[in-house]
Formats: structure tokens, sequence, C-alpha cells
């Protein structure tokens, strides 16, 4: 079992930037693959970035490409979004979610646990 607690969200400007928080407890974190994910109202949840388990690969949706970077510390059991000019459009909640599986892993039904979100909503 793993345990995910989200950080770092909030009101933002168009164009400003935050960093999300994902802390880790239970199992070993290294072990597994880490993502993130938003649902905006009404919609689905999507996939926003993914980082292998040793971070040596990461991989994003088309819409945050270049603008948002996924990191983790395994030494802290943590794992970062750092998002950069922030567009209105990505107003969402935002989740962490660990998966037990190799390879570029983008879809929510292949991830087994999930943080319980942060709101990011950036203003225009």
């Amino acid at each position: 079992q793993v345990h995910l607690v989200e950080s770092g969200g909030g009101l933002v400007q168009a164009g400003g930037s935050l960093r999300l928080s994902c802390a880790a407890s239970g199992r070993t974190f290294s072990i597994y693959t880490m993502g993130w994910f938003r649902q905006a109202p009404g919609k689905e949840r999507e996939f926003v970035a993914g980082i292998s388990f040793r971070g040596g690969s990461t991989y994003y949706a088309d819409s945050v490409e270049g603008r948002f970077t996924i990191s983790r510390d395994n030494a802290k059991n943590t794992v970062y979004l750092q998002m950069n000019s922030l567009k209105p459009e990505d107003t969402a909640v935002y989740y962490c979610a660990a998966a037990r599986v190799f390879g570029r892993v983008r879809t929510t039904k292949e991830y087994d646990y999930w943080g319980q979100g942060t709101q990011v909503t950036v203003s225009s």
C-alpha cells in the first residue's frame, strides 16, 4: 500500500508558475512509476506527465510539453510537477498516482494508488 499526499496548488495568474509536490509513504517509493493527472469540472481525468521509477525517463501530454516538468527525489519519497507559463485551461484538480508497472504509463486504469488531489486555478 502506498499513501500519496499532494500539495502546492493554489490560485495564480496566467503566465505564472506553481510547483506541486506529492509525498509518498508506505511501500518502497522507488519501485513505482509515478504520474500526474488532472481533472477539470465536467471532464474526464487526463494524463499530464509521468516519470520512471529511477527518474531517467519522463513523458508528457502534448498540452503541457515544454511548460511542465516532472521530477522525483527517491530519497525524499517525493515527486514534483513544476508548472510554468500557466494558462486558464490548466485549471483543474491535480492528482499524483503510483503504478506498479514499467514503461510509459498514461491511462488511469494502469495506476494503482492515487492522492486526494490539489486544486490549481489559473486566472486570465
